[in-house]
């Protein structure tokens, strides 16, 4: 499976990178919550998350000011095992790089979807990754 950048042009499909954000602080928040020993974690919001500056301002210009939670999913993802879609963007702030498996929602033929499908997308740690609503994800891989 090749492995693309979200700076990549196979990307803009998918969804695309926002820029001008400091994530240090909700880096270094996300890095205070202990890792799971083995598995993935999922919280829909973290208080400490929330209480990061970038919180407000994601829900301001990348949410129009529409109301928002800020969680996370963490732990020690290696592989394609479930693919969901929401509504609505979802934004990925990594504390470290990360892989995103994501493929098209109108790739899904009655109710099943080839894996073929499914892209490969490597972020940096602290990119701001909006993954558009049309495209299938689920917790992102682990790099190292």
């Amino acid at each position: 499976m090749t492995i693309y950048s979200v700076f990549d042009p196979e990307f803009k499909e998918y969804g695309k990178v926002l820029t001008g954000y400091d994530t240090a602080e909700l880096i270094s928040a996300m890095n205070a919550v202990e890792m799971p020993a083995e598995g993935v974690a999922y919280e829909p919001w973290i208080d400490s998350l929330e209480a990061c500056a970038i919180m407000g301002e994601l829900g301001e210009n990348a949410f129009g000011g529409m109301p928002i939670q800020l969680g996370m999913c963490w732990g020690h993802n290696k592989a394609l095992n479930c693919l969901e879609y929401h509504r609505n963007s979802e934004i990925n702030i990594g504390a470290t790089d990360f892989v995103l498996l994501l493929a098209k929602q109108d790739k899904i033929i009655d109710g099943k979807l080839d894996t073929s499908e499914v892209v490969a997308f490597k972020a940096p740690a602290g990119a701001v990754v909006e993954v558009y609503a049309t495209s299938l994800h689920y917790a992102p891989c682990m790099v190292t």
